[in-house]
This record gives structure tokens, sequence and C-alpha cells, in this order.
């Protein structure tokens, strides 16, 4: 039976694919006819539509051979079903162009009709397979067939965090077995099987795939004699440092001028997340801005006529890691409103500040308060966004004199860029003390997906509606 992350089922996918794409190229030939019929732009093709053998071979060889490229065959790699399906577009959106290239030098005389029905068909049969092959996966990991038996070496706060990875991730093809400690307080839990003396009584008894070594520093000394121990037996060793716990977001293993280190502040998302990200934020703001253009103005009159000083108001804030930036609005309060802070600031009994908005602020002008429960304030932030210092949808830029009084785990808020909307202003907003919304933003650090972000875009549309939790 075939296992996961293997290289047979690497080859396994490789040949299966090679078959699907000239699947995919028949079925297409086929529909072609058929096409012409029912598409009116299409030309009328009379079958048989007759493909040289020669070209069957050689659009499996491109699609295969791109998705080598993308490391699409890559399991490990590709351990969650998103990343999978990721490599697989980015493969099969080159392999697209590749071949039309090709054939456009080659084989000019098939209609573009039948090449993108190919490869749509061909996509379609390629992400259908790795449905297939997860849910068997699933149904095997239920029967504990393939799944790979994980020990921790280690059951403190790092073997903690590797064992909710495990267990988090058991449907693809991993199971926590339990831990080994040597502390007599550890020990007395049912997960932690025994001390580390007994690695290899273990290991054989429990038939353990793979170790992971999440051992504090002070005991790092026996690392080297323990790895030598389990070279005996046919199993993966894996090292993670408590030098994780100092990470802000996640540590991740980086070359810096050829030396493999560890990065510490490895940011919450990866380059193509961030390449989405950027392109739906600049699409999206400018197809809103010369809507809001004209509201701007007559935004900008009333504020000039109601009250002396600057239209824009520019604040200093902390962007993603932690980064300062001129944050602009419109501005809602008297001139030099700033020097005024501690009319809302208070002190909690932790000594940190907090800022209750909800109590009622005298520096605010006629306008402002009419811009604020309207969240109007905020559109001067759309410039912030063309200029990659905000995005539409992240955790809210904080004020550098707050982000003094932070704990280290708060700071990873600023893992990802910080935006005009967030998951704490669609579920709370202000009626939310400020100094609360701290775990908010860590959810969205932790959940982002593009699809994340348009729903807190549609979420905030109707809070903004409401008129509720805006002061």
């Amino acid at each position: 039976m075939l296992r996961r992350f293997t290289v047979d089922f690497a080859i396994f996918s490789m040949l299966v694919d090679a078959v699907l794409v000239m699947l995919a190229l028949r079925v297409a030939a086929l529909l072609r006819p058929w096409l012409g019929e029912v598409l009116t732009f299409a030309q009328p093709i009379a079958p048989p539509i007759n493909i040289e053998w020669i070209l069957y071979p050689i659009v499996a060889l491109f699609w295969v051979s791109i998705q080598i490229l993308f490391s699409v065959y890559d399991g490990r790699r590709n351990f969650r079903f998103k990343d999978e399906v990721t490599s697989l577009i980015s493969a099969s959106g080159l392999a697209t162009v590749a071949l039309a290239g090709f054939l456009y030098l080659t084989f000019r005389g098939y209609s573009r009709i039948l090449f993108l029905s190919f490869a749509l068909i061909a996509f379609l049969l390629l992400f259908a397979a790795r449905v297939i092959y997860r849910l068997n996966f699933r149904y095997q990991n239920r029967r504990d067939v393939t799944r790979r038996r994980v020990l921790v070496l280690g059951a403190g706060t790092v073997g903690k965090k590797v064992a909710e990875q495990i267990v988090r991730n058991n449907s693809n093809g991993v199971m926590l077995v339990g831990f080994l400690d040597d502390d007599p307080s550890k020990r007395a839990k049912s997960q932690v099987l025994g001390t580390i003396s007994q690695a290899l009584e273990i290991i054989r008894r429990e038939n353990i795939d793979d170790v992971v070594l999440a051992l504090p520093s002070e005991g790092w000394r026996r690392i080297s004699t323990l790895v030598g121990q389990l070279h005996e037996l046919p199993l993966r060793v894996w090292v993670v440092p408590d030098y994780y716990l100092l990470a802000l977001h996640s540590a991740r293993l980086e070359e810096l001028a050829g030396i493999q280190l560890i990065d510490l502040r490895a940011p919450a998302l990866n380059y193509y997340q961030r390449m989405v990200k950027r392109i739906f934020d600049l699409c999206l703001t400018l197809l809103m801005l010369p809507v809001f253009l004209p509201v701007m103005g007559i935004l900008a009159l009333w504020i000039k006529l109601d009250s002396p000083g600057p239209v824009i108001f520019r604040q200093t804030r902390a962007g993603e890691n932690g980064r300062l930036f001129k944050m602009l609005k419109f501005r809602t309060m008297t001139d030099g409103a700033e020097k005024m802070r501690h009319v809302i600031e208070q002190v909690d009994e932790q000594g940190h500040i907090m800022q209750d908005k909800r109590k009622p602020d005298p520096r605010i002008t006629r306008a402002g308060q009419f811009l604020r429960r309207t969240s109007l304030d905020e559109i001067p932030q759309l410039f912030n966004v063309l200029k990659g210092e905000m995005s539409l949808v992240g955790p809210r830029p904080e004020m550098p004199h707050l982000v003094e009084q932070y704990q280290l785990w708060q700071r990873r808020r600023f893992a990802v860029p910080q935006g005009m909307t967030g998951w704490w202003q669609v579920n709370g907003r202000s009626d939310k003390p400020m100094h609360l919304n701290t775990e908010d933003d860590l959810y969205y650090v932790q959940h982002y997906s593009l699809w994340l972000d348009i729903v807190i875009l549609f979420k905030t549309l109707l809070v903004v509606l409401r008129l509720k939790g805006a002061y």
C-alpha cells in the first residue's frame, strides 16, 4: 500500500497526472464539435477531430515537468490541502502558457477553444485526483494504516506546542503517540510514556516512525548521544529548538549569505499570500477611489469651515513589524488635541494604558462627531494602502506609546500588514476597550486567508451602515 510522503507515491502521482493530462486532451477533442454548437463565438467544426499521437506524450511531459518545478509532488511542502491547491494552480497556469507558446510555434492548426477547454479539463481532473488522494488517506488514517507515529522527547512548553500541531493535523497522516520526559511531575500525565533514557525501548515497542527532540536548552548536551543511539533505528529524527519561543509569530529556516539560519521574525504570510493580498488591496482601492474622491472633497470643505486647523490629521502609528509611518485621517478633533490625550486615557490595575472611546471626548468637533459615527474619517487611509503602508484588512495600527507597553505575545499582531478594518472591528468595534483587542488580532494572524479578508470587508460594510460601535 502506498504511503504518503514517499518517493513511490510521488512517482505514482506523476504517472497518474500524465494519464489524466492525455485523457483531458482526448476529452477536449471529443467535446470541441459540441462546443461549436453551444458557444455562439466558437467556429463550428465537424467531427471527428484528429490529434497527432505525438502530441499526447508531449503535453503530458510539459505538464508533469512544470508541476515538478512547482513542488506539486512534494508531500511535506504541500502538507495542507490549500498549499497543494495553490501549487497546482500556479503550475497549471504556467503549463497552460508554456503549451500555448509551444503549439503556436509547432502545431498551429488546433483551435483556441479546444486548447482552453483542454487546459480547464486537465486542471479539474488533476484537482479531483488530489481530492480523492486526500479522502483515501483520511480513510486510511481512521484505520491507523498509513499514519506516521510520532514520539515527542520533552513535555515542556515547546513539546506541547509540537503536540498541538500534530493533533491539529492528524488527518494529514501523522499521529501523536506520546511524550518522553525525565520530570517526575510531567511523567504523571497519561501521555508521558517514560523517561528519555527509555527511548530505544519505547520506540521499538510503539513502532515509532518519527522522533521530535523538543528538549529545553539545558538538556541539549544529551542530544548528540541520543541521536547516535537513534541512528540505529529506521526512523526520522527532528529537532525543535526552544528558541522557537522567542519568535513573535513563527520561526522559519532561511538562507542569509549562503548560511542556513533560523529567522525568529519570519512573516506570517508567505510570498504568494503577500502578493495576492497586495494585488487585492490595490485593485479594490483603485476601484473605490473614483467613488470616494468627490465625497472627500465635500468633507474636506466641511471640516475647514467647521473649525480651524488642517483638514488631514497625520498621526505616527506602528505598522507591520513595528515600522513607524504617518497614518492619514480626516481631522475630527480640535487642533492640538494630541497634547490632551490624557482626557480619555486611563491606567488599569496592571499599569497598562488603555483608551475608553465610549467616554465623552470634549476634543471632538461637530463635524468630527459625524465623521466618527459614520467612519468616514478613515477614508484618507486608502492612500496609505496605495503606498503599501497599510492593507485594507488587518490589525489596527497602534500608537507607539501604547506599543511600548505591549508584552511579547501582543507584539505578534504586527506579523502581518496593519489594516483599515479587521477582525476585532467587526466583532465589537469600539464597544471593546482597545487593550482587549489583541486576541482578536491574533486570531486574524493565525487564520489569515483572502476569503477571510473578503468576509471582514463585507461585515465592515454592514457594521458601518448600522452605525454600530463607532465613536
